[in-house]
């Protein structure tokens, strides 16, 4: 059955109340602007797993004006916030619901740490977008990634597990409002269960994982770890990820 066209009438969730509400485990479906075909919007959101809570937009690095499109084609088609993951400042877009500030604090590139987000704030002083600061820490996936490339920034070791909650820890300190633990688009190797459950039992903010997360049993394994929201990306080319109850 085809989808509705979205009702402008309709409120929008807030994202943050969804990731501290006592609700059931999150799932994030990310698609990259650049690696998306626009006519097939409403044929990939009807095929979204029941269980999605949200859409993430972005990627490392976006063709100017591609996210703007994309936000605009989703909003026609779903009434699940959008929700930007940008790589950069010039991928914000007040049509969507809300944005991932994200803060590299893994690395010690300052480009990421502070220089982005003061470029961003000239974007984002008059929009609407809801502004979610996220402590955003790469972990080792098996793999170099895009991310890893562009910032020029090493993951961190996963069997530093003192490093890792150290950051986690500084993340909160900060004022966060969530970590995210990214093991990278492709990563051979998602964030273990026992890196989850080692920030989970410190931490106050809800952990956001992703990457490399490539069936079902890693989403089971994650959310029991203590994950509060998974994004999942390339994953969803496999089948058992369209299952709907």
């Amino acid at each position: 059955m085809p989808l509705k066209m979205k009702k402008e009438t309709t409120n929008k969730t807030k994202f943050t109340s969804l990731l501290t509400s006592n609700s059931s485990p999150l799932t994030s479906v990310l698609i990259d602007p650049d690696c998306f075909d626009l006519r097939e919007t409403e044929s990939f959101l009807a095929k979204l797993p029941f269980h999605a809570s949200s859409i993430f937009v972005g990627g490392s690095q976006v063709k100017k004006g591609a996210t703007q499109k994309l936000v605009r084609q989703l909003k026609l088609y779903t009434q699940l916030p959008i929700v930007l993951f940008p790589g950069d400042y010039s991928q914000i877009c007040s049509e969507a619901d809300a944005l991932l500030f994200l803060q590299l604090i893994s690395g010690d590139n300052p480009e990421y740490l502070i220089k982005q987000q003061i470029k961003a704030v000239p974007y984002l002083k008059n929009t609407t977008l809801e502004i979610i600061p996220v402590g955003y820490i790469l972990i080792d996936g098996g793999k170099t990634t895009s991310v890893e490339k562009t910032s020029q920034t090493k993951a961190l070791n996963p069997n530093d597990l003192e490093l890792i909650l150290h950051t986690a820890l500084a993340s909160q300190y900060l004022g966060h409002q969530c970590v995210y633990l990214e093991a990278g688009s492709g990563a051979k190797l998602p964030v273990s269960e026992k890196i989850i459950t080692t920030l989970a039992n410190h931490l106050d903010i809800p952990i956001i994982v992703g990457g490399g997360i490539k069936n079902s049993k890693a989403m089971q394994q994650a959310f029991h770890a203590g994950a509060k929201m998974l994004v999942i990306g390339n994953a969803l080319e496999k089948k058992e990820f369209f299952i709907r109850p």
